[in-house]
């Protein structure tokens, strides 16, 4: 295949796989590799059986339409990957006529789940956006009269015949300003990212040494980096703030933190959606712990705020996390089982990159 046409390939954002008679791969294109986690230089010249964990209804499309020498489409065909990840897909595997070309068979893959994440995601935006608008309305109208509260207990302080009586002024300014505190938090970061070229090992190692020196060492932690990645644009104190809720998270679901093991991972991914932008390659930050798991009635929600299973948790961490990941035009996805919980980061590598999908 010619170096123009693989680029045309490559810039798609289906998957798509090209096959010779013995069912080997021949090329796979950018989407493809994302697609089933593997790359071209493991995929090459590897039997159709060898790129999912189970094969049995995938070869049987792919040699249906082999023998029979026409399309043979499936929707929603599940595929379970090496990683043990399960994706859902449209294949189309079409057979090729051209008797000279060492490629027989074309396979076409539309991944379900991505178009779901997007509406999904869609609709998650909409929703948080509605929940700003009613958070800072909310917040104006508490902290007004916090304002007011706080000055006239100042005044009344001041005016008190018995010093031992301050006692009960001094109660109702601290609450006043522990609420005060806990609406600014509700409000989310009150400050535009301010954007530099950042190392992303260097910001999750940080946090990886704060949360060492927080549990005196007592857990285990995996480091699993794609050491090729290239500096991105962020605001390193504000994504070390993300991660760090991310894995305060990860430490509360724990029962004992000796027990507790967390894995930080690192990837690029290509032609991947975010909101309604496209982008060719982005960063992608996994943190994985092996606590209970989240319940199932709580995954929808925990993103928003004073959403929280633990009766001590406040709900607000990774609300602010989410915010931050927002302002960064990227996006946090969650998947919770019990024993595995994986929170996944996507950072755009350059806002240019980003094209209107």
């Amino acid at each position: 295949m010619q170096h123009n046409q693989l680029e045309i390939i490559d810039s798609i954002s289906t998957g798509v796989i090209a096959m010779d008679a013995d069912l080997q791969v021949l090329a796979i294109n950018a989407a493809g590799q994302a697609m089933l986690e593997l790359s071209e230089a493991r995929s090459m010249r590897l039997h159709a059986s060898r790129l999912v964990a189970d094969s049995s209804q995938w070869i049987a499309t792919l040699v249906q339409a082999q023998e029979g020498g026409s399309p043979v489409a499936r929707r929603g065909m599940a595929l379970l990957l090496l990683n043990g990840h399960e994706i859902h897909v449209d294949l189309i595997a079409t057979p090729n006529p051209d008797i000279h070309s060492p490629s027989k068979l074309v396979v076409e893959l539309q991944a379900v789940d991505r178009l779901l994440r997007i509406s999904r995601e869609e609709g998650r935006l909409n929703a948080q956006e509605t929940t700003r608008a009613v958070v800072r309305g909310l917040a104006h109208e508490i902290k007004n009269p916090l304002g007011g509260v706080r000055g006239a207990a100042q005044l009344l302080a001041r005016e008190l015949p018995d010093p031992r009586l301050s006692e009960y002024t001094e109660i109702i300014i601290r609450e006043a300003d522990r609420l005060r505190d806990l609406v600014d938090k509700l409000l989310g970061p009150n400050q535009n990212p301010r954007m530099s070229a950042i190392n992303i090992h260097e910001v999750i190692e940080h946090v990886r040494n704060l949360i060492i020196a927080e549990t005196d060492n007592r857990i285990t932690i995996i480091r699993d980096y794609d050491p090729s990645l290239p500096e991105l644009p962020g605001d390193r104190s504000q994504l070390i703030q993300a991660i760090l809720n991310i894995m305060r998270n990860a430490l509360q679901a724990a029962p004992e933190l000796d027990d507790c093991q967390i894995t930080l991972r690192t990837r690029s991914q290509r032609q991947f959606t975010v909101g309604t932008k496209r982008h060719r390659i982005i960063c992608r930050v996994d943190i994985i712990d092996n606590g209970g798991g989240i319940p199932e009635e709580l995954q929808h929600a925990i993103f928003v705020p004073m959403v929280t299973g633990r009766a001590d948790g406040t709900g607000l961490g990774l609300s602010i996390a989410q915010s931050i990941i927002d302002q960064h035009s990227g996006q946090i996805l969650c998947s919770s089982t019990t024993g595995r919980t994986r929170f996944s980061i996507y950072l755009p590598m350059e806002s240019q990159d980003a094209e209107s999908h």
